[in-house]
């Protein structure tokens, strides 16, 4: 009792209140986290690693074009006066390379300049042995990457410049040419496909030619989906869900190419990216993949650089030149990718469609001979 009677410490009479104790006094705020300079430069790091394993298979260059604007180049060494050359291939990751062949809207001759910008690319790589290889197969696409070569696709073409023969389809296919790409501009893609363009369906899929619906009317895109036996591709669009653009993918056609195991490369282009203003950054193109891959499937996206172009031309902030794949799968990563989704992006959806064109090519051709049917023969008379 004396120990409690001793006790400084009192108590308040019943009713009263306690006096107030003083609080401690508030925990300053946490500062702001400061950026790690060096994330950035560790998934640089990463995505080239990455793209080691994983190299990129580009559905779209227009090489071809652009070299007829600089006859006087040398692209094993490095050409400042284009975007493309092999050293920079080479430090983008590049693997595997479409070579566009296609011949302008309007072009009075487009099975000229086709085979002018055949020539020129077969010329180029007959030249860089040590660098490119002509790839006519999936085999050849897996020797080349197995002896550190780019493979190198011919295609697409134009449907225009098939001149409405299937021989001159069949023509392009001995030449190496292994993509067409059903544009408007013909009497048989536009609104939609006729019955010569079912029989170019068909042969295309005889022959193991991909079919390219990168701006096909919706009618034509629908019914060539729906006829084919082989999966399609769009070789260079984005989604026009973001940005609307005659070459981009509705969220219809994106699905549509998801479920019958085709797959979108998404475009580089800053026209058919961009979003809020002239301003384009690679952080848009990577918008784009990912809501190409929401709404076609993770197995059904790939790449399109659409580089070849002439320097100086418009192009997307962070992806200048064909060595910049890597700052793309960087901003993939910091998002969140993994990297067997980056391996599906960069290497594996594209390829496994030209594994299916070509194995579809091996079924159908025991059971289907060359057609002979002319336009005329199944739409009539065509005018001038």
């Amino acid at each position: 009792m004396a120990d409690l009677q001793d006790d400084p410490q009192t108590t308040s009479a019943v009713g009263e209140l306690e006096p107030p104790t003083s609080a401690p006094p508030p925990a300053p705020p946490d500062p702001d986290p400061v950026p790690d300079p060096d994330a950035g430069d560790d998934c640089l790091d990463r995505a080239r690693s990455l793209l080691a394993a994983h190299p990129v298979a580009d559905g779209h260059n227009t090489l071809a074009k652009a070299l007829a604007q600089a006859p006087w180049h040398d692209l094993e060494i490095g050409e400042s006066s284009l975007d493309t050359d092999i050293p920079r291939l080479r430090a983008g990751g590049v693997g595997a390379q479409f070579w566009a062949l296609t011949a302008e809207p309007g072009c009075p001759d487009p099975a000229g300049a086709t085979l002018e910008r055949l020539d020129r690319i077969r010329t180029l790589i007959a030249s860089c042995p040590a660098w490119l290889r002509l790839a006519l197969t999936a085999g050849d696409l897996a020797d080349a990457r197995n002896c550190g070569r780019i493979a190198s696709f011919l295609g697409p073409v134009a449907a225009h410049a098939l001149g409405n023969s299937l021989g001159t389809l069949r023509a392009y296919h001995l030449l190496g040419v292994r993509a067409l790409a059903l544009t408007p501009g013909t009497p048989w893609t536009e609104p939609g496909l006729s019955r010569f363009g079912l029989e170019v369906v068909r042969e295309s899929n005889r022959l193991g030619i991909l079919l390219d619906l990168s701006g096909a009317t919706p009618a034509t895109w629908r019914r060539t989906i729906d006829s084919s036996k082989a999966p399609a591709l769009l070789s260079r669009s984005a989604a026009a869900s973001l940005t609307k653009h005659p070459l981009n993918a509705s969220d219809d056609l994106l699905a549509a190419i998801g479920e019958h195991g085709g797959v979108c490369l998404v475009s580089f282009a800053p026209d058919q990216i961009e979003r809020t203003g002239p301003a384009v950054s690679v952080r848009e193109v990577a918008d784009h993949v990912e809501r190409v891959r929401e709404v076609a499937g993770a197995a059904h996206v790939g790449l399109s650089g659409t580089y070849g172009l002439t320097t100086g031309a418009p192009r997307t902030s962070g992806l200048e030149d064909a060595s910049c794949y890597p700052t793309l799968i960087a901003e993939l990563l910091g998002r969140g990718w993994t990297e067997s989704e980056i391996a599906a992006l960069t290497w594996e959806n594209l390829t496994r469609v030209v594994r299916d064109v070509e194995f579809s090519a091996r079924a159908t051709a025991p059971r289907r001979a060359a057609s002979t049917a002319t336009i005329e023969d199944l739409d009539g008379p065509v005018g001038d």
